[in-house]
Parts: C-alpha cells; structure tokens; sequence
C-alpha cells in the first residue's frame, strides 16, 4: 500500500468483508438511529443479534418511542464499532436500512431469537445468566426487530495507520 498523502479521504480505508462479519460477530452493541416526528435523528445504544442473511435482531419493550417511531418511518440506521472487542479501536460499520417490528405473539419467533440473543449478550457470564436473560426477555410488552440494512459505509482504521506509517 503506497503512503497516503490525502488523510482526509478515508474513503480507501474500507473493512474487507470478512474482517466486517468478525465485528459484527464480536461486538454485542450497536447504535440504532431512528427520527422522530420532527424528522430530527435520535439514537440509542442496544444490544443486537446478527444472522448469516446479513439480518439484526434486536428487541425492547413497546413503550419506548423508537418502536411508534419505526412504525411510523421504518428508515433507521446501525452503527457498530471495534471498541472493546479484541479487533481494538477504529473499525467501524455504518448500515442505512429498514426496521421491522414483528408480531409480538409469534411463538416460533420468539423461541428462536430469546435463546440466540441471551446468549450473544450474555454467554461470558455463564448459562446460568444466559437462561434468566431469557425467561426475562420473554414478557408481554416486549417486541423483537428485524433490521435489513440496504447501504454500508465501512472504515479500518488499521489500513490508515499502516499506510500513513509507511516509508516514501
């Protein structure tokens, strides 16, 4: 890789896609991004599931406003970093996509996500944890995501500082 002289076009510093699947694997965390009735963007931290379909999966109770807001503008966006993951810091992954609230009484739904997701948020604190995630994730208000991104901006801030650490 030859010596960047432009630091400002990042642009040729994507995550390889591969290195994309390791962070959306590692981390657990996401900022999901929605607008509210104004059209001003609004965003949270939440935990998320990822699938093989290039699908996330999270949930929250229906009272918080980003569901009537998903509901109203489906329109969101995720935004997944490398921080505290062993990939370290600068790796990031900006997904512009479509939110799906799905139907809160499907059984079968539930039965595969309330295990999957307890257990990618919380297997390193052991199965014990992992089963009471579970049995409280379970309950009447609670909703569950479908997030389908349809537009990605990447970054791998290891391709920058190796090509900005490179001899001329």
């Amino acid at each position: 890789m030859a010596k960047i002289r432009n630091y400002e076009d990042v642009t040729v510093y994507s995550l390889d896609p591969e290195r994309e699947l390791e962070l959306r694997r590692l981390q657990r965390e996401c900022t999901f991004i929605w607008s509210n009735k104004q059209g001003e963007p609004v965003g949270v931290i939440m935990s998320y599931l990822d699938t093989p379909d290039g699908k996330l999966w999270l949930t929250g109770s229906e009272q918080r406003v980003r569901f009537a807001a998903i509901a109203r503008d489906p329109r969101t966006c995720v935004v997944i970093t490398s921080r505290g993951t062993p990939m370290g810091d600068n790796k990031t992954i900006t997904y512009k996509g479509v939110s799906v609230i799905r139907d809160k009484t499907d059984r079968k739904l539930k039965d595969w996500f309330y295990p999957a997701f307890a257990e990618k948020v919380w297997a390193d604190r052991g199965q014990a944890k992992v089963k009471q995630s579970i049995g409280l994730l379970d309950s009447p208000n609670r909703v569950i995501v479908e997030f389908t991104p349809t537009k990605k901006i990447v970054f791998d801030g290891d391709k920058m500082a190796e090509a900005a650490s490179l001899d001329d």
